[in-house]
């Protein structure tokens, strides 16, 4: 197991999003429901098994949200945004955050990385399979990229997961964070009334929360 469990220390949220996006887990588990499973098991080790079940219901239902690492960072494409039709959400409300111009917020996360870890961190180096994939590191470090933006609160596809959409937006902080939901191995169906009803009642999206939140994007998908 690559992963190592952070008994009591980390939050189970923080650790799938962790745990999903490493590198070796991606590569030992290519199969996302696996690796899923995998991960749940170890973020649930130290809980009873109620609470488990009920992570895990709303880790599959909805999704999770993370702050953002030099792991999980993407920069999405024009094309990789989706239509207020696939996902509801208000263009007014979609706004630009300069990345580069926030990148020592964006690092910060690197430095706590580097504290939690202590002398176990080593710096990932090219080749290295704890670095990130190469285009997203390309992406994240390339001067060419200096000054682009990404939009907030405009969902995006994400095609390596680890859940079918991710949109980025500000926290009850202020702090830009990374929400991801949507089963990928699922077609939503809203165009059924019957299915986007029970959904909905199910998952009380008459109050979905804040936007920060998964279950927000999830209701909003249906």
């Amino acid at each position: 197991m690559p992963i190592p469990s952070k008994k009591g220390k980390e939050d189970k949220n923080k650790f799938m999003g962790r745990c999903m996006s490493d590198p070796k887990m991606k590569e030992e588990y290519p199969d996302q429901k696996q690796r899923t499973a995998i991960c749940i098991s170890k973020a649930c080790e130290d809980i009873d098994y109620v609470e488990a079940a009920d992570f895990q219901f709303t880790y599959e239902a909805f999704g999770f949200e993370e702050e953002i690492n030099e792991d999980n960072f993407y920069l999405p494409e024009d094309e990789d945004y989706v239509t207020a039709e696939e996902v509801d959400f208000e263009e007014s409300e979609v706004e630009e955050w300069n990345f580069a111009a926030d990148r020592p917020g964006l690092w910060e996360n690197i430095r706590k990385k580097k504290e939690r870890e202590g002398k176990n961190y080593k710096p990932a180096k090219k080749g290295d399979p704890d670095r990130p994939d190469p285009e997203s590191w390309k992406k994240a470090q390339s001067e060419k990229y200096q000054g682009r933006t990404v939009k907030l609160n405009k969902p995006f596809r994400t095609p390596s997961g680890p859940k079918k959409f991710s949109v980025y937006v500000k926290n009850e902080k202020g702090n830009v964070v990374k929400v991801n939901f949507g089963d990928p191995n699922m077609k939503i169906k809203k165009n059924i009334p019957e299915r986007r009803k029970s959904f909905r009642a199910r998952h009380n999206c008459d109050n979905p929360g804040p936007k920060w939140k998964a279950r927000y994007w999830s209701c909003r998908a249906w």
